[in-house]
């Protein structure tokens, strides 16, 4: 019987996949539970992942005309009324201010004092303090497009939490958009989920499908709800970006007309876009392994990290002014239209300590430098996205001309990998009875990793949706949008059907 290697990350994914992403989390020292309930603290290395997320997109809006502003995070309880379906989806999750001040109670405590004359809400999203805005801002057709963003943190009072998947308080950005026609606006919902698609796949190195929302996964008062999907390790969805037309019902509720080249009055058509920092578990849970975090080299806060190899006094000076040199030469090769992000670590600390807490960080390139390598003006290599037996040494002026090469080579094949694990994982079904055995796990009490991506056939009846969610917890997670029409029969009624729809479990 083989002897079983022994991991960086207990328990492993096929044991425990819930537990495995929250010790990954954990090792890799991206963040952790905060002293308020459902909230977390990102620590550097989280942020910094989040913080080249954000620059990404960040550019992406800016070269699609977007600006970015800021609104503020308390919105008036009455705002939110005046959209009825906005209101009544967000109702549960709202965290609401009612007082100003403390005072010192009869006990000594502090207890709320000075009553608002209205509620403010802690902002669960920005449609209706943004539409407010846009009704004093646009008068005219010469006012629009207004195309903005809005990087922001955003509460929702959540009862089960999960580190970047789902916490009370999360960072996000949010476009609001405002256009003349419904056909501009229609064009920058689509414009905007291809932005998403393609930060995704070529940064993200997550394949991901692209798809319109049911009405009963549509968001709150829009007329319709785009977004990506990406599958994970174990194979559950994860919406990872949503664009929404929102057609003239925010407009209408806030009063954002404006008077049109022939003269007359007419509400603006508006959108709104996000995602979040959900996209940092999104990361996690496609690409990293039993080792740690796994992270594709065009969004890593680090791409090579330099570990000198010190077994006496006598070398360290030796040792340090070679890996310096290296990473000078290093800081000087561009990857993606920046300088490689390079560091030594030349912490007091045992070598495999340091080793094993790089690899737990998903650092795509370790360079492991002694006195040999030095003798051999040579670099010791191991890439994150390999395994440990197949590191290898290099020439120093070789791994400088090539690092670059190297972590290409790296970001496409995890996106190859990912995209190989999701069409696996991925399968048409035409019957009712293959669909269930397709979701239904061996092990009811603690579910295995099982199901997928079913391409399965629905007559678009909520009442049916609803009843594959209660039954399996399967929820149709987009009608794909570059899906060719396929006339068939839906898997519980057996009516006629246009196409296929995705079905998955998900987070």
């Amino acid at each position: 019987m083989a002897k079983k290697m022994k991991t960086a990350i207990t328990p492993t994914r096929a044991e425990d996949y819930p537990e495995w992403y929250q010790q990954v989390v954990r090792a890799a020292e991206l963040a952790e539970p905060s002293p308020v309930r459902g909230c977390m603290v990102i620590r550097p290395w989280g942020y910094g992942l989040w913080e080249n997320i954000r620059g990404v997109l960040d550019g992406m809006f800016r070269a699609t005309g977007h600006k970015n502003a800021y609104f503020p995070l308390f919105i008036p309880l009455s705002f939110l009324e005046k959209e009825a379906e906005h209101v009544e989806g967000f109702a549960k999750e709202c965290a609401v201010v009612t007082h100003h001040r403390l005072e010192a109670g009869p006990d000594g405590g502090l207890v709320p004092a000075g009553r608002l004359d209205e509620p403010l809400i802690v902002r669960p999203t920005s449609e209706t303090v943004i539409g407010a805005m846009y009704a004093k801002w646009i008068q005219s057709y010469r006012d629009l497009p207004v195309l903005l963003n809005q990087w922001a943190n955003i509460v929702r009072w959540e009862m089960r939490t999960r580190l970047f998947l789902r916490t009370t308080e999360f960072l996000w950005q949010e476009g609001h958009t405002a256009h003349a026609t419904k056909q501009e606006a229609l064009e920058e919902t689509r414009r905007m989920l291809d932005v998403y698609e393609d930060f995704a796949e070529n940064y993200m190195a997550m394949p991901v499908i692209k798809g319109e929302k049911t009405a009963a996964e549509r968001f709150p008062g829009a007329v319709s709800t785009y977004s990506i999907e990406g599958m994970m390790q174990d194979r559950k969805a994860l919406q990872s970006g949503t664009s929404h037309f929102l057609g003239q019902n925010f407009s209408r509720a806030q009063g954002i007309s404006f008077q049109t080249a022939e003269g007359s009055q007419e509400f603006a058509w508006t959108t709104s876009w996000g995602v979040s920092t959900c996209l940092v578990g999104a990361l996690i849970m496609t690409h990293s392994d039993d080792d740690g975090l796994v992270l594709p080299p065009r969004l890593a806060p680090l791409h090579v990290v330099i570990l000198p190899v010190i077994h006496s006094d006598d070398v360290r000076a030796e040792v340090l002014a070679y890996c310096n040199r290296v990473a000078g030469e290093l800081g000087e090769v561009t990857f993606n239209g920046a300088a490689v992000r390079v560091e030594v670590d030349g912490r007091d600390a045992r070598g495999a300590e340091k080793m094993w807490g790089w690899v737990k960080k998903g650092v795509p390139v370790r360079l492991e430098i002694g006195p040999r390598d030095i003798e051999s003006d040579s670099v010791f290599v191991a890439r994150r996205d390999k395994t440990r037996k197949e590191r290898f040494s290099l020439p120093r002026a070789e791994f400088v001309a090539t690092v670059a090469t190297i972590l290409q080579e790296i970001q496409d094949g995890l996106f190859e990998r990912a995209l190989a694990f999701r069409e696996e994982n991925t399968r048409k079904i035409d019957s009712k009875d293959e669909f269930y055995e397709f979701f239904t796990p061996e092990n009811r009490d603690k579910p295995e990793i099982h199901g997928g991506f079913a391409l399965a056939h629905y007559n678009g009846n909520p009442d049916v949706e609803q009843q594959i969610k209660d039954d399996l917890n399967v929820t149709v997670r987009c009608v794909p949008l570059d899906a060719d029409a396929e006339p068939g029969r839906c898997i519980i009624t057996g009516e006629k059907s246009p196409r296929r729809v995705v079905f998955a479990k998900a987070y």
